[in-house]
């Protein structure tokens, strides 16, 4: 599988919403078709033994989503000049890492969600044991398919980098140490700083690691890859600004999710401690700092600003 050659210039912006993303979503549609692709290629099929395992790994992974994730680490190998297979392969190893994290989320002794991504939640259709076991395959699975890239002709020192940003992104300083403070915390016992704390291991992390790895899959230079990490820290911050906000004024069939959640149970958002409008200014700032990152770069990276446009735009 060969990724088709990204267009150097950016689509024009208007003042109509629709016009100035209508060329990002061609891409992010052509992106999302090529993840699903390769998912569906690499995963093992659900006939496999044990059967009921792979039926739910599939399950969750192959039930769509907007695989934000993938698409940005194509976005950032793909603006250096990077293409492939295992391109593709790193990519989808980030995505599997991200279902496992819902999977988890989900469940009872965790968020205890009925809904993701427009349909039950793992442990609603497998139940708890079999969704934990799920969850644990596809953490596994990711790390697999990152060593597997030297297998690919990745030089192994440069598939071992991708490795290892990974597991430093989702481990005890990352996504599971996020999940534990949010866990420990609600509305009435949080701070600015703790909830930036949450939302920079809990989602940031991981993104932040989809763009540290599409920069070492693209052989970005030091400059690059400190700019490029430093974008991936606002951009995380962006995006959970932006999915806090739309738990409050989104609905469930465009979340793909239960709506309303994090108010009633008076989890840690920035809507929560801030209030709407606060929380609104700080995704614009999180969205001009990202920007002004990518002006930075030594090499433009355009998908990555359409990108940074688009997530914030989710909510205006």
């Amino acid at each position: 599988m060969t990724l088709p050659k990204q267009s150097s210039s950016s689509p024009a912006v208007t003042s109509e919403k629709k016009q100035t993303f209508r060329g990002l979503e061609s891409y992010l549609a052509d992106r999302q078709k090529l993840v699903d692709s390769a998912l569906d290629q690499w995963l093992l099929p659900s006939s496999t033994v044990p059967q009921r395992l792979h039926e739910a790994m599939r399950y969750s992974v192959c039930a769509g989503g907007k695989r934000i994730r993938p698409i940005l680490c194509l976005a950032v190998a793909e603006g250096l000049g990077a293409s492939g297979d295992a391109v593709c392969k790193a990519a989808a190893a980030l995505e599997l890492m991200h279902t496992s994290s819902l999977i988890h989320d989900d469940l009872p002794a965790l968020d205890n969600d009925d809904l993701r991504r427009g349909r039950p939640t793992s442990h609603k259709v497998f139940g708890e044991a079999m969704a934990i076991m799920a969850g644990d395959a596809l953490i596994m699975l990711s790390f697999q398919w990152l060593a597997d890239l030297v297998l690919m002709g990745v030089p192994a020192e440069q598939a071992i980098e991708t490795l290892r940003i990974l597991t430093s992104a989702v481990g005890n300083q990352g996504m599971v140490a996020g999940q534990v403070l949010d866990l420990q915390h609600d509305q009435r016992s949080i701070d600015l700083e703790t909830l930036q704390q949450i939302h920079r291991w809990k989602t940031g992390a991981l993104l932040r690691a989809a763009v540290e790895i599409g920069a070492v899959m693209g052989g970005a230079g030091t400059e690059e890859r400190q700019l490029l990490a430093r974008f991936g820290d606002k951009i995380g911050l962006l995006f959970q600004i932006v999915d806090d906000i739309l738990d409050v004024v989104g609905t469930a069939e465009s979340l793909g999710k239960t709506p309303g959640k994090d108010q009633r149970e008076q989890k840690a958002t920035y809507p929560n401690l801030l209030g709407l409008d606060e929380a609104r200014q700080r995704a614009q700032t999180a969205k001009s700092e990202a920007l002004q990152l990518l002006a930075e770069l030594p090499r433009p990276i355009p998908r990555l600003r359409e990108l940074t446009e688009y997530i914030h735009h989710r909510v205006n």
